[in-house]
C-alpha cells in the first residue's frame, strides 16, 4: 500500500452548517491525517476554473453559484491509498444512494450539495492540490 495525498473541500452547503468539525472527525477517525487546511471563499473565476471538467454539463452553471455561496475548507489529506479511502469515507456522489455511515449519507442533501469533494484519482490530487497549496502550506 502507499501512502499517498488527496485534496479534500468541505462544501459550502456544509460549512453553513458548522459541519466541518464533525467532517473532520469521521476523516480522522478513519485514519486519514489533515496535513494543510483553509477556509476561503471562492470566486466564480476560481470555481469555473477548478471544475471546468464540468463546463459543458447543464449543472455546471449552478455548481459554480454553489461553491461560491458561501465559504468552504480546503485541506490535504495524507494516508494509505488516501484517494480511494477518502472516495470511501464520502460514499456516492448522490447521497442518496451513499452507504449508511459515509460522510454524504449522512450529511449531503442532493447530488449537487452533497457536503463533500475528493480527488478522484492520485494524479488529479496532486492538480488540486496544487491549485490550493504551495508546497510551504503542507506540513506533513
Amino acid at each position: 500500500m502507499a501512502v499517498e495525498r488527496t485534496l479534500s473541500i468541505i462544501k459550502p452547503d456544509a460549512t453553513s452548517r458548522n459541519l466541518t468539525g464533525a467532517i473532520n472527525a469521521r476523516l480522522e477517525q478513519e485514519g486519514l491525517r489533515i496535513v494543510a487546511q483553509k477556509r476561503l471563499r471562492l470566486t466564480k473565476a476560481q470555481a469555473e476554473e477548478f471544475y471546468g471538467v464540468h463546463r459543458d454539463k447543464a449543472f455546471f452553471d449552478s455548481f459554480c453559484e454553489h461553491m461560491t455561496s458561501a465559504p468552504v475548507v480546503v485541506q490535504v489529506l495524507v494516508g494509505e491509498n488516501a484517494v480511494a479511502e477518502n472516495r470511501r469515507i464520502m460514499g456516492a456522489t448522490n447521497p442518496a444512494n451513499a452507504e449508511i455511515g459515509t460522510i454524504r449519507r449522512d450529511f449531503g442533501q442532493s447530488v449537487e450539495h452533497n457536503a463533500v469533494h475528493g480527488s478522484d484519482s492520485p494524479e488529479n490530487a496532486e492538480i488540486e492540490i496544487g491549485f490550493f497549496f504551495g508546497r510551504m502550506e503542507i506540513v506533513g
